[in-house]
């Protein structure tokens, strides 16, 4: 499965937490993020991340490209709520993309740990039915 990792600058500590975490989890699929968000989690991790721009140079944008061309299986967004105002389009874009495609979203990491654990049972398995590699 390809999971895309974004997080807001206050959350980038809890995605990188989150992941080593569930590091035996995600070793199994392919991973993109935003730049600094997947050079800390490569670092901490020793994962191997695909690199996008950083979220306000376009990161989101290409992230929501992957989305659009139905080429992600999971969208993983730790989002700061203070700062929901300031980031309210790319993490809106994403959201919509993420519906419309019927893509796996979480913004929070309660939601991110029941999609993880989802993800580890094979509960997932049927993206691979919608979309087929």
């Amino acid at each position: 499965m390809n999971i895309a990792l974004l997080a807001h600058d206050k959350r980038k500590e809890l995605m990188v937490q989150f992941c080593i975490a569930y590091c035996g989890i995600l070793a199994g699929h392919s991973i993109c993020a935003t730049n600094t968000t997947g050079r800390l989690v490569s670092e901490a991790t020793g994962l191997p991340i695909t690199l996008y721009m950083s979220c306000t140079q376009g990161g989101a944008q290409q992230i929501g490209s992957r989305i659009r061309y139905n080429e992600l299986d999971m969208v993983l967004y730790f989002c700061d709520p203070q700062l929901v105002d300031e980031y309210h389009g790319s993490v809106t874009d994403i959201t919509r993309l993420c519906d419309e495609k019927n893509i796996p979203f979480a913004t929070n990491v309660a939601t991110a740990e029941v999609l993880i654990h989802g993800l580890g049972r094979g509960d997932l398995g049927w993206r691979d039915i919608v979309n087929p590699k």
